[in-house]
């Protein structure tokens, strides 16, 4: 191992750039899900097929998604910078980084939850509709808690993806353990750090995986009955 290495450990870089992309990863999501979920529903609920269909907006919210989803993450990032400089006073640094992780998760979280949404056995969704349940209640008793395991599973899958975007940030201006594969170890031309930044990357998503999809397990009644 170089000693470059060793100077990050004793200087606590490496420990501070773990810490920065755990912070970006779920402070990014949780804000993505605030934003996401009740989009995703929506659009759920107001396609063709959902509960209270409502065509102009299903398509309106739609499209809006799909121009999001569709744009590569680092043009995406680099586009709403201004974005991000209004909103926290600075475009660099951690703080701009999650502003636009957030921009770029909220689509996708969406389409997760929209998918997740729809597994729901539409019996159960019938039998509400004939108690005469409103479509709120609907929402909030029948659709999310029954769709709460393939929402973690999603969850799990999101947090992921945004931990990959977070990687990215390091590009420009961003930090996390992006920046010092970036920094210390590709623009150095020292791969040991590099490695480093990979391996300490895979044991965070493994981390993320075992605890997400163990939470997942003990929701599905499927499984507990």
């Amino acid at each position: 191992m170089s000693d470059l290495f060793f100077q990050l450990i004793e200087k606590n870089v490496l420990q501070l750039a773990i810490w920065e992309t755990i912070y970006m990863t779920f402070i990014s999501a949780f804000f993505a899900y605030l934003f996401g979920l009740p989009l995703g529903v929506l659009l759920c609920v107001t396609d063709k097929e959902g509960i209270a269909p409502i065509g102009w907006l299903n398509k309106i919210l739609g499209f809006i998604v799909n121009v999001f989803r569709s744009v590569p993450f680092i043009i995406l990032m680099i586009a709403v910078l201004p974005a991000a400089k209004l909103i926290v006073g600075t475009s660099m640094g951690n703080k701009a980084m999650v502003v636009t992780l957030i921009i770029a998760a909220v689509p996708y979280v969406a389409r997760m939850t929209e998918s997740s949404i729809k597994e729901v056995d539409k019996g159960v969704i019938e039998a509400a509709q004939a108690m005469g349940t409103s479509t709120f209640k609907i929402i909030y008793k029948v659709l999310i808690p029954e769709a709460k395991p393939s929402l973690i599973v999603g969850a799990v899958i999101s947090l992921v993806t945004i931990l990959g975007y977070s990687a990215m940030a390091g590009t420009i201006g961003g930090g996390g353990l992006g920046m010092i594969a970036i920094s210390y170890g590709y623009q150095r031309f020292n791969n040991d750090i590099v490695w480093v930044c990979v391996v300490l990357t895979v044991i965070i998503v493994q981390l993320i995986q075992e605890i997400g999809m163990l939470i997942a397990r003990k929701t599905d009644k499927r499984i507990n009955k």
